[in-house]
């Protein structure tokens, strides 16, 4: 999962983008409405967590301005602000959900699993198919009865691939998940880590899961 944070308090945009990191999040992060702009130009999230007052772009017109062009990409309003009608301008402006600093980190992550989890039209965190379970809260897979031992960004594109089980992801858009910009690894990584994947997932059960979709790009789904 990946996700945007946008907050022009740097010390807290670190504390922040360090948080999510430890959850096993993939983070970009700016300081500015004009870069946040950039950033949204350049990548797709997962979620966004934004600032309302922000240098050079404020955070309700960014949030306008993508719900005026169709991205429904959850955000989180983030604001010092705690009267009513601020909140209700947040809200109005399409944002998906609310805190007011300072704010406890425990509720800033729920929100954010909310968040996703909704977009998603997921009522919980655990996906299945066949007998593939994947919890992304505990971040543990198993096929059956056996539990899989995934490194960090093997489950990072498992969990991407079985909240979009059935769709053919491209690489392109499987890179633009799981890693962020600061990423300087070879450009065939996403092959590398199917290959990891498919090994650990697929070799010795039934039926695979993991498939190539020749020209396009990969699926998770049981083929007939």
């Amino acid at each position: 999962m990946r996700i945007l944070v946008v907050e022009d308090e740097k010390n807290l945009n670190r504390l922040i983008s360090d948080m999510l990191k430890k959850e096993h999040y993939s983070v970009d992060s700016c300081f500015r409405g004009d870069e946040a702009e950039d950033y949204l130009r350049g990548a797709e999230y997962d979620a966004i967590v934004l600032d309302i007052m922000l240098p050079a772009k404020n955070g309700i017109q960014i949030l306008r301005d993508m719900r005026v062009r169709k991205d429904k990409t959850p955000v989180l309003l983030l604001t010092a602000k705690d009267s009513v009608a601020d909140r209700v301008a947040g809200l109005d402006a399409g944002a998906d959900d609310y805190l007011v600093k300072p704010f406890a980190k425990d509720e800033l992550l729920a929100r954010i699993r909310v968040m996703i989890r909704r977009s998603s039209g997921s009522v919980s965190n655990v996906f299945s198919v066949a007998d593939l379970t994947v919890d992304c809260d505990s971040r543990i897979a198993k096929r059956g009865e056996s539990v899989i031992q995934l490194a960090t960004k093997e489950f990072d594109l498992l969990e991407y691939l079985i909240r979009n089980a059935g769709k053919v992801l491209t690489r392109e858009k499987i890179s633009h998940h799981i890693w962020n910009y600061d990423y300087e690894g070879g450009s065939n990584v996403v092959d590398v880590y199917i290959r990891y994947l498919r090994k650990k997932l697929d070799e010795g059960f039934e039926p695979k899961l993991i498939h190539t979709v020749r020209g396009a790009g990969y699926v998770l789904r049981v083929n007939e």
